[in-house]
């Protein structure tokens, strides 16, 4: 399908993600924060986890991220050719060098902000960078960690499974072809099984992105058979190469 001007329709990088599900399995996104990676770590990130078999790479962060890391680190990561999507914590996180950008919002945000305000004003720029926008419902589990603090979150408890798929599929009715449910960065648990089935089962024609805690393979492998699309995993990457490595190769293994 053609792109629209203003990135209306499916765009590349989201159909490369789509195709790249139906037809290796369960992805795995490594999350890259400028605002704790300098250049020459993202080129080192980089080159490890690509070959390793990670599928994209999502850059962003909460907290400290300004235009200028981001445009260095996401150039560092580019070099990789796999695809490099914004993440955006706020607006300092926009650069026009991405191949891509999720279209957040915040839905269980007390703070309209998060849900539409920070969107109109990230709008335009989008569109003058000419950045892909895909529109992603993002649902704050649990801990919430930085991003549900700085974005007024009323997380969703842990086991309230169908509070979580009525937010999604709100998100899907509204246009948003992904969700992401996001326990926050270095949460003390990752999002049950349970939930991501649940949320499966209702929105059954959508993209889902899980991350937030997820430390182990086994973990992840939970994640992947019960529905996730994708898994993301940061902390991990900065601390524990080596469990990071094991979390891809169980994905890999997941249909």
């Amino acid at each position: 399908m053609k792109q629209s001007s203003y990135g209306l329709d499916i765009g590349k990088t989201e159909q490369l993600l789509i195709r790249k599900r139906a037809d290796n399995g369960v992805l795995h996104f490594s999350l890259v924060d400028p605002h704790k990676t300098g250049l020459d770590q993202a080129e080192l990130i980089g080159e490890e986890m690509s070959s390793l078999g990670t599928d994209a790479f999502l850059v962003g962060g909460s907290l400290g991220v300004s235009p200028q890391s981001a445009y260095e680190v996401i150039e560092a990561l580019k070099k990789t050719g796999l695809p490099v999507i914004i993440f955006p914590g706020d607006l300092g996180n926009l650069a026009p060098n991405a191949d891509a950008i999720l279209f957040l919002s915040l839905l269980n945000s007390s703070n309209p902000y998060f849900i539409v305000g920070a969107q109109v004003q990230g709008a335009l720029l989008i569109a003058k960078y000419n950045l892909e926008a895909i529109p992603t419902a993002y649902l704050i589990i649990g801990h919430g960690g930085a991003a549900g603090f700085m974005g007024h979150a009323r997380p969703i408890p842990w086991e309230q499974y169908d509070i979580a798929a009525a937010y999604a599929l709100a998100g899907y009715y509204m246009g948003m072809r992904f969700t992401y449910l996001e326990a926050g960065s270095g949460a003390p648990r990752s999002i049950s099984p349970e939930m991501v089935a649940r949320v499966k089962q209702i929105v059954n024609r959508g993209f889902l992105i899980v991350g937030g805690g997820i430390r182990d393979d086994s973990s992840a492998k939970k994640l992947a058979d019960s529905g996730a699309d994708a898994i993301v995993t940061g902390t991990i990457i900065e601390k524990d190469i080596e469990k990071a490595k094991r979390i891809i190769k169980a994905l890999k293994k997941t249909g």
